[in-house]
């Protein structure tokens, strides 16, 4: 499936060395007014060759809209946005031609559709996510008009966890840290892999504030499993936890439950979300990147004709796939947000009976 949400949808297209990549997001309401450098800069957020934490490969990620904006507004009609890939190298991948990278989709695209774009990974490239974030830009434009933010930043890279949670920091950081303190131990840990032709993982950590209560669609479209959902499907998450998360398992009732008073919770274990269904809280969730797959050390694996070789890898990758993906995060969360939203609109009478009165 190429396609994610409900009432507002996106697809996406491209491959990571094809001409371009791009999605179509349909759902959106007419007249949203539609700030194109507001979207050029999420995608500067997440594009590459920044910094040296992140792969040396070049891409403006310039956008252009080709449908459904009319003199700065949305028409209600679908969104379709392309972004062209510039900076390709796909001589570096002519040595995996017929090998499978150890951690990568590789053997399993190979043997589910008998045929793979080696190039990179094709479709199964983190490049796709830059589609994403385009959608989820305008998914940002449409929660701003109704005061909901969505927040993200870097709280744990190679096992240096943060202890503060500064997402104004984290804008200005340069690996989306959130914690000042443990900024440089972190960059210091990614260098140190990278130097040493290896990859770190990383935790991103993602806040949402400003949410009615009332959001998700139970039993088989909670918010909690929507947004765990929409997390564990960009490369390389491998866990997500909504508040407390796996603190939980080990908490007694009494001290995981989020009493209540008149004037609100108490506290917020439960992250927001409570039998799938939005409280008003801060929703919280923590998302974790394994180390990024694609390293310069020798590794041993089989080729197409599952012949046992050994080999080394060429090409530009993140030593820390985190950094950008924390974008991503945020992204997609704003997207399912969005699309609970306009789900929510008709889930009683009064609001029905409000928008055709």
């Amino acid at each position: 499936m190429n396609s994610f949400g409900q009432k507002l949808r996106f697809s996406t297209f491209g491959e990571s060395h094809g001409t371009a990549l791009g999605c179509l997001l349909d759902g959106v309401p007419a007249g949203l007014e539609i700030d194109e450098k507001f979207i050029q800069s999420e995608l500067d957020r997440r594009k590459p060759g920044k910094s040296e934490f992140e792969t040396a490969r070049k891409e403006a990620d310039k956008v252009e809209i080709l449908s459904g904006v009319f003199e700065g507004k949305s028409t209600g009609t679908p969104i379709a946005m392309i972004i062209y890939n510039t900076n390709q190298k796909s001589k570096d991948y002519t040595n995996i031609k017929d090998v499978f990278r150890p951690g990568h989709a590789d053997f399993t695209y190979f043997h589910k559709y008998g045929i793979r774009d080696y190039r990179g990974g094709g479709r199964s490239s983190a490049r796709e996510t830059a589609a994403r974030v385009a959608a989820g830009a305008i998914a940002k434009l449409m929660l701003n008009t109704l005061d909901i933010s969505v927040y993200s930043g870097i709280s744990e890279i190679a096992g240096i966890k943060s202890e503060t949670y500064d997402y104004s920091y984290a804008k200005k950081s340069i690996i989306y840290a959130l914690d000042a303190n443990k900024e440089e131990a972190q960059k210091e840990a990614v260098l140190k892999a990278k130097k040493s032709h290896d990859s770190v993982g990383g935790v991103s950590r993602v806040l949402i504030k400003g949410t009615p209560v009332g959001l998700g669609q139970p039993l088989y479209y909670k918010l909690d499993a929507i947004l765990a959902d929409a997390m564990m499907g960009i490369n390389a998450v491998k866990a997500v936890e909504i508040g407390d998360g796996i603190l939980s398992a080990s908490a007694l009732g009494s001290q995981n439950n989020d009493e209540i008073r008149a004037d609100g919770f108490e506290s917020n274990h439960s992250g927001g979300i409570l039998g799938g269904i939005s409280n008003g809280e801060d929703i919280v969730m923590n998302v974790y990147f394994k180390p990024t797959p694609s390293i310069f050390k020798e590794q041993h694996t089989v080729t197409t004709k599952n012949a046992e070789v050994d080999f080394a890898l060429k090409g530009r990758h993140d030593p820390c796939v985190a950094i950008r993906g924390t974008v991503v995060c945020e992204s997609m969360a704003a997207l399912v947000i969005a699309d609970m939203l306009l789900l929510n609109m008709g889930s009683n009478m009064d609001g029905f009976s409000k928008y055709y009165s």
